[in-house]
């Protein structure tokens, strides 16, 4: 059986090869073709994990991470070490490349920036590897130390706000059902905020009416989480269906 499997894939492979080659040479736009066929060979390299882990989806895994990786190095190096670090400290060589540079004072201070970079580069000399800790403690500090009062008035301080801010009981002169739609979702969304917290609460006993309130807690974040995941799958879906699309337009092309 493998080996008849092998001879049906040797033999699709020659087809598919000469296919190629016959479109190369006779579609207008060769590059476009060469583009949409090794799309399709990758996207089918992905795919046959499906079947087993062989080596051609590890060459589409290794080829994928490579050229990501060296895609966002390279990212990196022109939209944000340039602009950011190198045009601040020397601006008039960096004036043909970034136009905020134009006739700015060299920023001396992002010096000490470039000195912690530089030690973090260490960590790859193992002898005084130590040294790159410094800077990796200095970066973790100063991120958590300013995200974290952003993302306390993002993500609590102004949720908790919003959530007073909501009338229980609204009403709308122009259709009266809208007022009850709206008062409806703003008492699910109030209660199941408070039923969120009380699930939390484990100060007091969950029995009786402080327990109902909590279960019901657990099933508003049961909901959320599950709209969450429901929200990555769709995505993920999404992308399936883009790669899908991608094949069919690769076997219209051939046929």
């Amino acid at each position: 059986m493998k080996r008849i499997v092998q001879i049906v894939g040797g033999l699709l492979g020659v087809l598919l090869l000469g296919r190629f080659a016959v479109l190369l040479f006779t579609q207008p736009d060769p590059g476009q073709t060469v583009q949409l066929w090794v799309g399709a060979a990758l996207t089918l390299m992905i795919f046959s994990f499906l079947y087993k882990d062989n080596a051609f989806y590890k060459f589409a895994e290794h080829l994928f991470v490579g050229v990501s990786a060296a895609f966002w190095m390279v990212q990196g190096f022109w939209k944000t070490m340039v602009p950011n670090l190198m045009a601040k400290i020397w601006p008039r060589q960096f004036e043909g490349i970034v136009e905020a540079a134009r006739g700015e004072e060299p920023e001396y201070v992002y010096l000490i920036a470039l000195f912690l970079g530089i030690i973090l580069l260490l960590r790859l000399v193992p002898p005084i590897a130590w040294i790159s800790r410094w800077a990796m403690a200095f970066i973790i500090g100063y991120t958590a130390g300013t995200n974290l009062p952003r993302y306390l008035v993002s993500d609590f301080i102004r949720q908790v706000q919003k959530t007073l801010e909501l009338p229980l009981f609204t009403t709308s002169p122009e259709n009266w059902l809208h007022g009850i739609m709206f008062t409806v979702s703003h008492v699910i969304i109030v209660g199941g905020v408070v039923c969120g917290l009380i699930y939390f609460y484990f100060s007091k006993e969950h029995t009786g009416a402080f327990g109902k309130a909590s279960r019901a807690g657990i099933w508003v974040l049961m909901v959320a989480f599950g709209a969450s995941f429901g929200y990555t799958v769709m995505a993920r879906i999404s992308l399936l269906i883009g790669r899908i699309e991608y094949l069919r337009t690769w076997i219209t092309s051939i046929l």
